[in-house]
């Protein structure tokens, strides 16, 4: 991986980051302005979905500094957007303002605008150049980029065990085998998220909440339930008001289905039928769904054979497991699948990060090959 060269590029990646929990399902985008000697007169970062993009947040810091942007350079993580969705392009704004100069990380892959930014600006005569950054700013953005590309949500499965892998004891006793510090890192996973998605046996087992609580964020994810046979409790307490539910069936559509239905709509939950062939929930066909709605980041946090299937049907992207220091023998795996009867069959994962988290280990280990569905463009300096 190439770093950014530039220092206004990694201001402004560090700008896009801030935007983690902010912007779904936008982009993380962060935006520096520079007068040619390297002075900053503007900065900003994507806001909530419906607010102002980031070039447009740095023009309007640079117009309350009384900075003339005339000339100036613009330093942005993903190409400014051409269309006209709930705000206005941002090309069309930093052409109005007089910049001379983008310097962007990556095009954008949203089929509205997908090299069209770049083309109106230098229609206008203003110089791009693209690339610095672009690694940097695929992975803030990989959902977003997996949700364009892939027409599919980069799925991240959340587990957390014990050293020797057991994630229950045999009577289903989990709480709590990871340490507070662990929790709440997994709250901050949980808040990148577009999506949190769970089964219906953890839903009948444990009754979470599936909300951010250990973190401060801006907006709460979405909650999915895979729950074939609709047996989701309407008191369920993931059913939070104002919080978007989808839940996932492949229920026979009788009387009784139809009464269950209703009562779960009534809570707000949306439940949409996706049989597969063997009356259970289609889980590509539910991914697709899901990027439809604007998923970008699907967190699961399920059980054993659910995660078992996501890995059986090759739907897993990476995997974000939390290790604490204690065995605890038989008990429930972390996946169930198998038996396999090669080694070679097993799923193949690359570390992308050990880190130690108050007394715990947590390991983020992606698929193998699973991010490269994006051609990384060479930096133009």
């Amino acid at each position: 991986m190439t770093e950014p060269s530039s220092p206004p590029v990694l201001q402004a990646l560090g700008l896009a980051a801030q935007a983690l929990f902010l912007s779904n399902p936008n982009p993380r985008v962060g935006c520096v302005i520079t007068s040619g000697t390297g002075k900053v007169l503007g900065q900003g970062f994507t806001q909530q979905a419906g607010g102002p993009h980031a070039e447009v947040v740095a023009l309007q810091e640079a117009r309350a500094l009384g900075h003339s942007v005339e000339g100036a350079i613009a330093y942005v993580t993903l190409e400014p957007c051409s269309h006209h969705g709930r705000t206005g392009p941002c090309c069309d704004a930093l052409i109005a303002a007089g910049i001379a100069k983008v310097v962007a990380s990556l095009p954008d892959p949203n089929p509205l605008v997908s090299g069209q930014g770049f083309a109106r600006l230098r229609a206008a005569g203003v110089e791009v150049l693209v690339g610095d950054g672009a690694q940097e700013s695929f992975e803030l953005n990989i959902g977003f980029f997996s949700r364009m590309v892939r027409k599919t949500p980069w799925v991240r499965m959340k587990m957390a065990a014990s050293l020797d892998g057991t994630t229950a004891l045999p009577n289903g006793e989990s709480q709590w085998i990871t340490s507070s510090a662990a929790r709440a890192d997994g709250h901050a996973w949980r808040a990148r998220a577009c999506a949190v998605l769970t089964g219906i046996g953890t839903v009948l087992e444990d009754n979470p909440r599936l909300d951010v609580r250990d973190v401060a964020t801006p907006r709460q994810p979405h909650v999915v339930v895979v729950d074939s046979q609709l047996q989701t409790p309407p008191d369920a307490r993931l059913l939070i008001a104002g919080r978007a539910c989808y839940i996932y069936c492949a229920a026979p559509n009788d009387t009784a289905f139809q009464a269950r239905k209703q009562a779960l709509e009534s809570q707000g939950a949306v439940v949409v039928e996706l049989p597969n062939a063997h009356n259970k929930v289609n889980l590509p066909a539910m991914l697709a769904d899901l990027a439809a709605k604007g998923v970008n980041e699907l967190h699961v946090e399920a059980g054993t054979k659910l995660n078992g299937s996501f890995i059986r049907e090759g739907l897993v992207d990476e995997m974000l497991v939390y290790l604490a220091p204690c065995m605890l023998g038989e008990g429930l795996a972390m996946a169930h699948f198998g038996p396999l009867t090669q080694l070679d069959q097993g799923l193949s994962l690359d570390f992308k990060s050990v880190e130690k988290i108050g007394p715990d280990v947590r390991i983020l280990a992606r698929v193998k090959g699973r991010d490269n569905f994006l051609a990384m463009p060479t930096a133009e300096l």
